[in-house]
């Protein structure tokens, strides 16, 4: 890797303005700690759907929507949120949001009906909004340049990264030993340490004020946009890409959004001011995490199900099986991403890491239906650990050359396409498998026929689905990788000519 700058590309802050490093530390824990809840959260409740099904008597389609109603809520807001923070005060965003996200946690686990639960996790995606879509921005403003910030964005990456493979693991535990309440009440004490917390850690900021952005017609195209084509998205895994359910609601967000961005060039007081997407950086940025993680989001639903639906693991054993890419993924965020991108700048350290995610999806197109964990998935576990260098990197560039009144739209874009990025992925190769599996479990074809000879057709149909998601999700890497190389050249710095000697 050739050497490059320092991470940080906006105008740092003079030592006086910032807290001390105690503070800034706290701070750092305060975030990282809400973020691990939400992340936490959203992978959580997937090991606990069978008993949520059972208890409360959601048909199959339904059951489905305790993840869409979260989903749906959360990616569609995070933008006006982020965009709110900056002109209300991100400290008054972040410590709403949270207790939003604490109340209707509480709710879901009280729940005793699905219309109940439907709405806790509504809300539950509205609270999740208004805290992550600021607290990349407050941390932007805590560590402003140098080393200190790249190790800041890699604890705050790892919160992220390892997160949902820790969730499955303490879901299925939580699960067996509370039963599904627990999983949502155990949010309560964690939400009231990080309100605690919050108050005296955080910094004060009274925000740029509603007149700076208060574009409520710009609000209304790009929530209901989003939501819109969200809500599209997660109906293609129940009714298909080609069903009106999907095809109409994502048509009508797209044009939403694109009504959005016309009103944005026009707009007195912006909603999204334009000057945003001036950065290559930025726009770059964005682009290669929604690819990125399309592919891994959607390789870690894939994974679990290749372990369940074929290996016959139960959810406690799959998530286990799973904890060695959130530690390799720990080691590598929290251990060295800091020192690399210091020295090698995050250009570099985001094209190098991308490689071995590539080799992780390609071997697993190699996948047999009888694997042997520590030949066959163990060393795909520990390639998985580029993502721990990815997202410092790609979090880095995200927020470089953001001016400090738009910190906050800038965190809150990053978070947007990291949700999109996650439902298109799992709803795109989720079809490809499906799609793959039902073609060799067709009645009479001459596959089906071969497979059932061997003892275990539904097996093979299966992994053969997953080896075509991969093989996309592998791509998809690819795409990334060559967006990174070819958008995100370094810029040339102009030669000094000495002058002439008298």
């Amino acid at each position: 890797m050739s050497r490059s700058a320092p991470v940080s590309r906006s105008a740092p802050k003079s030592p006086a303005a910032l807290p001390s490093s105690p503070r800034r530390g706290l701070a750092l824990g305060v975030i990282a700690a809400s973020t691990l809840m939400i992340v936490l959260d959203g992978s959580i409740v997937t090991v606990a759907m069978p008993a949520i099904q059972h208890d409360l008597g959601f048909s199959s389609e339904g059951l489905s929507w305790v993840v869409n109603a979260y989903l749906v809520a959360f990616g569609s807001l995070l933008l006006l949120a982020g965009r709110l923070g900056d002109l209300l005060g991100r400290k008054r965003m972040f410590v709403a949001g949270t207790a939003v996200f604490t109340a209707s946690s509480l709710l879901a686990g009280l729940a005793s009906g699905p219309a109940v639960l439907l709405a806790a996790r509504f809300l539950q995606g509205v609270g999740s909004a208004m805290t992550a879509a600021v607290g990349l921005g407050i941390l932007a403003a805590l560590y402003p340049e140098g080393r200190e910030r790249a190790r800041a964005l890699a604890v705050f990456s790892f919160t992220g990264a390892a997160g949902a493979s820790i969730g499955q693991v303490l879901g299925g535990l939580l699960t067996d030993a509370l039963d599904w309440h627990g999983i949502f009440l155990i949010n309560l004490p964690i939400g009231a340490a990080v309100l605690a917390l919050a108050r005296p850690a955080l910094p004060a900021g009274r925000g740029l004020g509603l007149r700076a952005g208060a574009d409520a017609w710009g609000a209304l195209l790009i929530t209901a946009g989003l939501m819109a084509a969200l809500y599209g998205i997660v109906n293609t895994a129940t009714y298909g890409w080609t069903s009106p359910r999907a095809l109409v609601p994502a048509a009508v967000g797209t044009a939403l959004v694109v009504a959005f961005f016309l009103r944005q060039a026009r707009a007195r007081t912006p909603l999204l001011p334009l000057r945003m997407l001036r950065s290559r950086a930025v726009v770059t940025a964005n682009l290669v995490q929604m690819l990125m993680i399309a592919a891994l989001f959607a390789f870690q639903v894939l994974v679990a199900l290749y372990l369940q639906g074929v290996l016959r693991y139960d959810a406690a054993r799959t998530g286990l099986a799973m904890l060695p890419a959130a530690l390799a993924i720990g080691a590598t965020s929290l251990g060295v991403s800091a020192r690399l991108i210091a020295r090698y700048g995050e250009r570099a350290v985001l094209r190098t890491a991308l490689v071995p995610l590539i080799g992780a999806l390609a071997l697993l197109t190699r996948l047999p239906v009888h694997a042997a964990y520590v030949t066959d998935l163990l060393p795909v576990m520990l390639l998985v650990a580029g993502f721990g260098l990815a997202l410092p990197a790609l979090t880095a560039l995200g927020m470089s050359g953001v001016d400090s009144r738009d910190a906050g739209l800038a965190s809150g874009l990053f978070n947007t396409t990291q949700q999109l990025g996650s439902a298109l992925g799992v709803a795109a190769l989720s079809t490809l498998a499906a799609g793959r599996t039902d073609t060799l479990t067709g009645q009479g074809s001459p596959r089906a026929e071969a497979l059932t000879g061997q003892g275990s057709p539904r097996a093979e149909a299966l992994t053969a689905g997953y080896h075509v998601a991969f093989a996309a999700g592998a791509g998809l890497l690819a795409l990334a990788l060559l967006a990174a190389t070819v958008l995100l050249r370094r810029p040339r710095v102009p030669e000094v000519t000495a002058a002439p000697s008298a």
